[in-house]
Parts: structure tokens; C-alpha cells; sequence
């Protein structure tokens, strides 16, 4: 197999991990998945590292080992777990909606990615489309979903598909830009996190619909 048929392949398990973490209801199970996902994206890291001979994508991968896919899952597991008796919240998307909106994102990221004639761009094509349809999947999430913890997995996925259409586009860009992004990762997720605890513990719900209380 080719290296940019293998990193191709990888890059369309984001897709498919991504809809598990959508649909999982255990929080503690979706921040599993989310680090499986991870796990998936350093991958692909360091299979463009490898093929374009870029050092400082492996630089990115041994960052993203640290933080996606052991300190975030980490803080998102222990964090969120004890909602796991919580009874979930529905969606405005049922799973089937979900998968045919998830196609149709796919398509549509393939059709505004084919004019693009960058070097990259043409080499891996089918990963950059998913980069930005993984990008939007977080952005359905956080709409559709009313319970505040998938939506902050929602932002983890859009996180994730930003990373690595950066990863795909500018691979020679410094350090300083993938610490930059993981520490506002890590960040964020702490922040949100506590949000959403305190959220339950005021309203006793993680109904985002609940919050329109406190409009004035």
C-alpha cells in the first residue's frame, strides 16, 4: 500500500470514530473513543512526517501523543464519568439523520476541496477533504446536540479536524503554532469541563435548553 493510500485510509477512520463519539452515551466511553481517535491522528502525522520528510510533524505527533491522546481523554474521563447514570438527552438528529448528514458533509467538503491546486491538496485529497468535514461533524454536534457534555466533545472534533488540515496544508510550519493549539486544547476542555459540572449541580441537568433562564 502506498504511503498516501495508508494515510488516505486513516484519515477516513476520523469520520467513522467521530460518529461513534456522537452517538456513544457514556461520556466516559466517548472520551475513550475520543483518544482512540487521537491515536488515529498521530498516525497520520507521522505518516505525512515520514513521506514528506517533515521533522516537525513528528515534533507534532509526540505533542499530540501527550495531549490527545492521554491528558485530554484523561481529563475528560474523570471529569465527565460520573454523568454516566445521567439518562441522556435526545438530539435533533437520530443516528440514520446522523449518518446521511455526516455523507452529505463529506460530499459537499470534496466539492470546495477539488479546485484547490496546492502540492499537498493533490497528493492527499480524500484526507484534506475529511479534515474539513470532520471540522463540520464537530460543528452538527454542538448544534444538534442539547446535552453540554456532547457538546463539548463536539468542540474536541472540530479541534481534531482543524489540526489536521493544518497538519496536511502546512507541515513545515514551527513548533511554537502545535503548542500553541494543544495548549488551547488542553485549556479549553478544563474549562469546559468545570462549566459543565457546575451546570448539573446548579440545575441538576445537563439540558442546554435549561439555561435560557438566565436571559434577562
Amino acid at each position: 500500500m502506498k504511503e498516501t493510500d495508508l494515510i488516505n485510509s486513516l484519515a477516513g477512520l476520523l469520520i467513522f470514530t467521530s460518529l461513534l463519539v456522537i452517538e456513544t452515551r457514556r461520556p466516559s466511553r466517548a472520551a475513550q473513543l475520543y483518544g482512540l481517535q487521537s491515536l488515529v491522528l498521530v498516525s497520520i502525522f507521522v505518516a505525512v512526517g515520514h513521506m514528506t520528510g517533515s521533522t516537525e510533524l513528528y515534533l507534532w505527533a509526540a505533542s499530540s501523543l501527550v495531549t490527545k491522546v492521554i491528558l485530554v481523554p484523561a481529563i475528560l474521563y474523570f471529569a465527565l464519568r460520573k454523568f454516566d447514570m445521567v439518562l441522556p438527552l435526545p438530539s435533533a438528529l437520530r443516528i440514520a439523520a446522523v449518518v446521511v448528514l455526516a455523507a452529505g458533509v463529506v460530499v459537499g467538503c470534496a466539492l470546495l476541496v477539488a479546485p484547490i491546486k496546492l502540492p499537498m491538496a493533490e497528493a492527499f485529497r480524500p484526507a484534506l477533504t475529511v479534515s474539513l468535514a470532520h471540522f463540520f461533524l464537530g460543528i452538527a454536534c454542538v448544534v444538534t446536540q442539547r446535552n453540554i457534555v456532547k457538546q463539548i466533545f463536539g468542540y474536541c472534533l472540530m479541534e481534531n479536524g482543524s489540526h489536521l488540515t493544518l497538519a496536511l496544508l502546512a507541515n513545515q510550519a514551527p513548533e511554537l503554532v502545535e503548542i500553541g493549539i494543544a495548549t488551547d486544547a488542553v485549556f479549553a476542555v478544563v474549562i469546559f469541563t468545570v462549566l459543565a459540572r457546575r451546570i448539573q449541580l446548579t440545575f441538576d441537568s445537563l439540558d442546554s435548553d435549561d439555561l435560557r433562564t438566565l436571559r434577562g
